[in-house]
């Protein structure tokens, strides 16, 4: 038997490397004593992979405009100014006060006489109304909306699948 060679067999197909390899057992001889190599072949098996573009996706949005009508409540304050004379000696300046709504201040001045003492010129009341009115406007409210469209991997629109 011809002595066999270490090579490798490449089979397209199905990507596996086959390898042969001198055995590792002593040779051994022949009736005729020519040494006798038996080769030992193991399988390698490779695997891979890589993407593939099967398809694409494409997003459209749009924004649409809708037009409410809304009624909002607004407060006002007013504030009435009332003055009233006092003309009235006082030891010191009495101090802001409130009655209800109103919210009086009381304006003092010094006179100079034989003494000098504090009098009460006038105090100013300050009257707080409250009104409610409602105030109409229109509000323009944006919403958007997304459309989906799957493409084939040469981005034309796919068509749906059958019973989907």
């Amino acid at each position: 038997m011809p002595s066999a060679t270490v090579g490798s067999v490449r089979s397209a197909s199905d990507r596996r490397h086959k390898q042969m390899e001198p055995s590792k057992a002593p040779p051994t001889r022949g009736k005729s004593g020519r040494q006798t190599v038996i080769p030992v072949v193991a399988e390698q098996l490779e695997v891979g992979k890589k993407a593939v573009t099967t398809g694409t996706v494409r997003v459209r949005k749009t924004v649409q405009e809708k037009v409410e009508h809304l009624d909002v409540p607004l407060l006002h304050d007013t504030v009435e100014v009332r003055r009233e004379t006092i003309n009235r000696v006082v030891d010191e300046p009495p101090p802001i006060r409130e009655e209800g709504s109103t919210i009086i201040i009381p304006v003092v001045e010094e006179e100079l006489v034989v003494a000098k003492r504090l009098v009460l010129k006038e105090e100013v009341h300050l009257i707080r109304r409250r009104t409610q009115t409602h105030s109409a406007q229109d509000v323009t409210l944006q919403r958007e909306e997304a459309e989906v469209e799957h493409l084939d991997a040469e981005g034309r629109p796919r068509l749906p699948k059958a019973g989907s």
